[in-house]
């Protein structure tokens, strides 16, 4: 059966806040952050998930021309460039290609908008369609979000060409029904708080209420669907225990190495066991 085509989009001022490829404070120690992208290509490589996918193309909606993406992204950068740290190694490869050559800018530029600006809806729009030409050059069969600091609308709602071909790695519980659930973009501080007794109602004033503690969190590999951290469950993982003392960094780390890498391979396992076999006469 022919591989799967699959495309790669993350915010790298998302994997930037993580310190992605880079060593980080750990318990006195230090120990290094790997992405989930470095994660699956070298899952690609070394495990049969390669027999079943092919990574065509990464990316990026950072924005070159956003002050704010600017700052968020002054160590890194927009770009791979020796010298300078990166989000993986440059020299990495999946399936005997660079990933650094795989890259394809798609810039979220519509953010630099106020929220409530007339002219806002249409250039999320232009982005979304933007976006969609890329994933039908690239001729993906399924796409994966990681840390995608935007909300997709048409290319997922249903009758789509994308829908339930979009999904999302989330570094938390996203089961409505789960008393771990954590969705959204505080999704690990939340459980952080959640170990210490606390539960943000305001994160803008960081309001909180007294809850009983939760001493664990894990990740969910979900379809993208018009909410946030809202689409159907494919796969997820509950099995990092918090310490209510970590740092962000330091239970970033746990739930990447202990929920959420095995979420994201055993989901894509999950997918391509599901994926329609072709007929005798198509084989």
């Amino acid at each position: 059966m022919p591989k799967a085509k699959l495309v790669y989009i993350l915010s790298l001022r998302n994997a930037a806040a993580d310190k992605a490829g880079q060593h980080i404070a750990y318990k006195g120690e230090r120990r290094y952050m790997a992405s989930p992208l470095e994660y699956l290509a070298r899952a690609l490589d070394e495990t049969p998930l390669g027999d079943a996918y092919s990574l065509e193309g990464i990316v990026i909606d950072d924005d070159p021309g956003s002050p704010r993406d600017q700052a968020v992204l002054q160590d890194y950068g927009f770009a791979f460039r020796p010298g300078r740290p990166w989000i993986f190694p440059g020299e990495l490869t999946a399936q005997g290609r660079r990933l650094t050559d795989l890259f394809h800018a798609v810039p979220s530029d519509y953010r630099r908008l106020p929220r409530d600006a007339a002219e806002r809806p249409a250039a999320k729009s232009r982005f979304e369609r933007t976006l969609l030409d890329k994933l039908l050059t690239l001729q993906a069969d399924i796409v994966v979000l990681d840390g995608l600091l935007v909300i997709l609308d048409e290319l997922v709602r249903p009758g789509a060409a994308f829908h339930r071909r979009i999904v999302n790695i989330h570094p938390g519980i996203t089961r409505a029904e789960s008393p771990y659930e954590r969705r959204g973009a505080y999704a690990t501080l939340d459980a952080l708080h959640g170990a210490q007794g606390r539960r943000i109602v305001d994160w803008t004033t960081m309001e909180s209420v007294p809850v009983a503690p939760l001493l664990k969190t894990g990740a969910s590999l979900h379809y993208v669907d018009n909410g946030i951290d809202s689409g159907e469950v494919i796969h997820d993982v509950l099995a990092t225990d918090i310490d209510p003392g970590d740092t962000i960094l330091e239970l970033r780390w746990n739930n990447f190495n202990r929920s959420l890498f095995p979420a994201l391979h055993e989901g894509l396992a999950l997918l391509a066991r599901q994926r329609p076999q072709p007929t005798e006469g198509n084989a």
